[in-house]
């Protein structure tokens, strides 16, 4: 299928046949990654600029590095030096950028639907580097991009998510992705980071927006026989409310370590978006053990956001 969108804002509008097609372009980038001469001339003589709202270092690192290998102009917007801090509103800061012969904006905000609505504004591309805790849809792109070269397929493997899904966008984006793509998912976390409106133990249906999504009360089942593992950072920057006791009762209780990463599949892959907090989340030996494919997951994140800018732009 040809791809005919000008933004890429969220997964859950796209096909499960327009993830492919991202998929595909993806492959032929990360083939660009692994020469000596990383860049191809896909977007020379446009101008990308990352207006980055929110705080990031790994996303906002991975835009630029895949900006300039397709050989385009690479500004970084910082919010606290410029006019945002003066009181302009978001859309006004847009419209400058425009202005300024921006042909895409890179946007990441703390306030869900923000690159929606700037993209209402401008004429140029708009793409989703995360919009609060709505949708992260590259990180979610190159998630199933990292399961399809290390499986070879998504379809019918089974996906257990672990962690803060009542903040994360991460979780919302890559439940979408995985189940659009075949996959079977479970998530697990203690009530007090599931939405109010998930109950332990169902299956959600149309209310929350996802198919068949099993909520699992108890770690180690949702671990056992899976072929994925995903674990999610406890942010801990927003758990003032108090969700959790503390982070040793969470690492204890919810975990990855090396007696519940054998829980799962021979040959189960274990994933993290980063950044990681050791001991928290993860252990460290199994971080840095067989299953784990965090740091190629990271490298994919290039290959994906090439080939995001790359089509939005009419590449």
């Amino acid at each position: 299928m040809n791809w005919t969108r000008k933004h890429l804002l969220d997964i859950e509008s796209l096909s499960a046949d327009e993830i492919r097609v991202i998929l595909d372009t993806t492959r032929a980038f990360k083939a660009v990654g692994e020469r000596t001469i990383k860049k191809v001339p896909a977007l020379r003589g446009r101008t990308v600029i990352n207006l980055f709202v929110e705080p990031s270092t790994r996303t906002r690192i991975s835009f630029e590095l895949a900006a300039m290998r397709l050989n385009a102009d690479v500004i970084n917007f910082t919010a606290e030096t410029s006019s945002l801090t003066k009181g302009e509103t978001l859309l006004d800061t847009g419209k400058t950028l425009e202005a300024l012969s921006a042909d895409i904006i890179v946007v990441r905000h703390s306030a869900e639907g923000a690159p929606h609505l700037l993209s209402r504004v401008v004429d140029c591309s708009v793409i989703n580097a995360g919009d609060g805790a709505h949708e992260h849809p590259t990180q979610a792109l190159l998630d199933t991009f990292t399961m399809f070269e290390k499986k070879g397929d998504v379809s019918g493997l089974n996906v257990t998510i672990l962690g803060d899904i009542l903040y994360s966008r991460v979780a919302r984006s890559d439940i979408i992705a995985f189940q659009k793509m075949g996959a079977e998912v479970v998530v697990s976390c203690p009530n007090t980071l599931l939405p109010d409106e998930w109950q332990p133990g169902s299956i959600l249906g149309q209310q929350t927006g996802f198919e068949n999504l099993e909520i699992a009360r108890n770690v180690d089942e949702a671990v056992e026989g899976a072929d994925v593992v995903m674990a999610l950072r406890i942010q801990q920057e927003r758990q003032e409310a108090g969700h959790l006791p503390s982070l040793r009762e969470y690492s204890d209780r919810w975990g990855i370590n090396s007696r519940r990463m054998a829980m799962a599949h021979d040959g189960a892959l274990l994933m993290h978006p980063g950044p990681m907090n050791r001991g928290v989340e993860i252990d460290s030996n199994v971080a840095d053990g067989p299953h784990s494919v965090i740091l190629p997951q990271v490298t994919f994140g290039i290959a994906v956001r090439m080939a995001v800018m790359s089509m939005v732009a009419g590449g």
